[in-house]
């Protein structure tokens, strides 16, 4: 079945991890192979370990495996049979890994056995079963002989310190603690995060260690705590530091956010607002407005250049200006933006206001809609927006949509093609039934004639 070949193919990868992994120790449910040759013949022996962990080598010795590595115990086994039958190839190979169950209890979603082999790692049995309360710094493991260690996964994880994160051993049992404090901090740092803290820790171990220090630009004179615990408020109670209580080891409760802003923050800006989108907005149909901040004495032209991206078809580049207090100060940002050469002696100025109009194209829709005409250009829209704006297709006169759609330049376009600003199309009329309810009477009058003309002639012989 599926779930045996799953089962054949982990026991499988098991036993190739063991091979590359000296320190494994021999463990009870182990079951190994030996073989050796006597005489010619093959001999083969299945050798289980239970929980006495006496090894019998055949009939020549009997071994204590117990506090053994794999490698050790193959050695003395692969000796003893090489000692009574020289040159016979004796092999001892771990054929499956003991598998054992591991209790764990404490601060978890509930209290259950989970399977675990000697390669288990501690971590990588308790996952899935921590609950938001769980500390993964106050883990306790009992050993079968009552023998307790409490791991800290924080100092494995950050230091590589594996003591901390131990291969566990069949009769343990793991009990998971209680957080005790736990605190996140954001902002100008170079780990941001939710931190774990032991007793006694506050704010600068939180900086200094967990946080792994401040970046550059960060701000201790600005520096907020918004504290949950001890407060009236259900959304906590934002305490400002000074730099000197920043700097000092300020006492933090558990659940405290502690937020170190940028002086980067405090740089001036500028707003931009009209026809221009980014890469978070593209919507043009609308006005946008972004505020960007600036280093001081940066000039329009390089300001421009850097956000080439923001303007469109639809943005008037040549007819921008700024507006400065009271002053509005025309700004042709096409001439800076196509000439790398050009320099501005325009300067970036707190609160500068650079407005870009929008450049109205149209579109030309005709022939058999309801309402032909000239319609506002939008880009990214194809023919069948702009024929919905002309009321849609005269279905007496126009079968299957059909269209011509030309360019500014005359160039054709395809019905999956985007509309290009002042580009025309052309609703072709392609109905028989409204070419023949057109031209019927006409033909019909044609053919009265004719029959008239011959019935007049034809009398006019009879009455010769």
């Amino acid at each position: 079945s599926s779930s045996s070949e799953i089962k054949k193919a982990e026991i499988s990868g098991n036993v190739q991890l063991v091979l590359s992994a000296p320190e494994y120790p021999v463990t009870v449910g182990d079951v190994y192979l030996l073989n050796f040759s006597v005489g010619g013949k093959s001999v083969s022996y299945s050798v289980p370990i239970d929980s006495s962990y006496k090894v019998k080598v055949a009939n020549l010795a009997v071994l204590n495996a117990k506090g053994k590595t794999y490698v050790q115990l193959k050695s003395q086994v692969e000796e003893i049979v090489q000692k009574n039958y020289p040159m016979s190839g004796a092999q001892f190979i771990l054929t499956q890994p003991g598998i054992f169950k591991v209790l764990v209890s404490g601060e978890v979603l509930s209290v259950q056995e989970k399977n675990a082999w000697s390669l288990s790692r501690l971590s990588s049995v308790i996952d899935g079963s921590l609950t938001e309360f769980s500390s993964k710094r106050n883990i306790t493991i009992i050993s079968q002989d009552g023998t307790k260690k409490v791991c800290d996964l924080f100092k494995a994880s950050r230091n590589g310190d594996l003591s901390q994160n131990p291969y566990l051993k069949p009769g343990d049992k793991i009990e998971i603690g209680r957080i005790n404090k736990k605190v996140s901090i954001s902002g100008s740092v170079e780990r941001p995060g939710s931190y774990e803290m032991l007793e006694g820790e506050n704010l600068k171990p939180l900086i200094e260690y967990y946080a792994n220090g401040l970046k550059i630009q960060a701000d201790l004179t600005r520096v907020e705590i918004t504290k949950i615990k001890g407060t009236d408020s259900i959304i906590g109670e934002k305490i400002y530091l000074t730099k000197e209580q920043a700097e000092s080891d300020y006492v933090l409760d558990c659940y405290d956010r502690v937020y170190i802003p940028s002086y980067s923050s405090l740089k001036p800006v500028i707003f931009v607002e009209g026809a221009i989108h980014s890469t978070t907005s593209t919507n043009l149909e609308t006005n946008n407005k972004f505020t960007i901040s600036f280093e001081p004495g940066e000039n329009y032209a390089s300001f421009v250049r850097k956000y080439s991206s923001w303007f469109s078809a639809t943005s008037d580049i040549q007819n921008a200006y700024i507006l400065r207090n009271e002053e509005k100060i025309p700004f042709n940002i096409a001439t800076y933006l196509y000439d790398v050469k050009s320099y501005s002696d325009l300067f970036l100025q707190e609160k500068d206001v650079l407005l870009v109009p929008y450049k109205q194209y149209f579109v030309t829709v005709s022939g058999s809609v309801l309402k032909p005409g000239r319609y506002p250009y939008i880009p990214d829209r194809t023919y069948d927006y702009y024929v919905s704006l002309a009321g849609g297709f005269l279905e007496e006169k126009n079968v299957k949509s059909t269209v011509k759609i030309t360019d500014m330049d005359g160039k054709k376009l395809s019905k999956t093609d985007f509309i290009t600003p002042e580009s025309n199309i052309f609703a072709k009329t392609n109905s028989f039934t409204y070419y023949f309810q057109k031209y019927s009477p006409v033909v019909t009058t044609v053919l009265s004639l004719v029959t008239t003309t011959i019935t007049v002639s034809q009398f006019i012989k009879m009455n010769k």
